[in-house]
């Protein structure tokens, strides 16, 4: 099974899952699953749809925002900021290693005021690094300022 890592009290950001990973989400309280992944990025990815049966199996909410490895546009962030903000609950967000989907959520989180030196901390602490998006977290984050 993959390793869900927690980011924030209620985000947790993950390698690429599968339906078995859904059920352990499912033990965690997690109400949505976000997929940040482009379909057909690898082989080996297990697609969306498969991911999304499995989730409203499990009744949990499925979004996909897939980002591609040439970054984030402004859409992405708000989406990403949106389901953050409308989920009630826990939320799982994956991607190939957990990486971006780390990164959108810093990118969303900033965009709403949260402080960019508390959320690098955060995704430290969970084995991620946010300095590819430092600058426009710190933009974003003054903005609400």
């Amino acid at each position: 099974m993959t390793q869900f890592a927690r980011i924030s009290d209620r985000v947790f950001a993950s390698p690429q899952i599968c339906p078995e990973d859904v059920a352990k989400a499912a033990l965690l309280g997690v109400k949505l699953i976000v997929n940040n992944r482009p379909e057909d990025e690898s082989d080996d990815q297990t697609p969306g749809s498969v991911i999304a049966a499995a989730a409203g199996a499990a009744g949990i909410a499925y979004l996909a925002i897939p980002v591609t490895h040439v970054g984030f546009s402004d859409a992405q962030v708000e989406a990403m900021a949106k389901a953050l903000a409308d989920t009630e609950g826990p939320v799982l967000a994956y991607c190939r290693s957990g990486t971006r989907s780390t990164l959108l959520w810093a990118l969303a989180q900033a965009s709403r005021g949260a402080s960019p030196h508390a959320l690098t901390a955060a995704a430290a602490g969970a084995g991620y690094d946010l300095t590819p998006v430092r600058a426009i977290m710190d933009m974003l984050a003054a903005r609400q300022g």
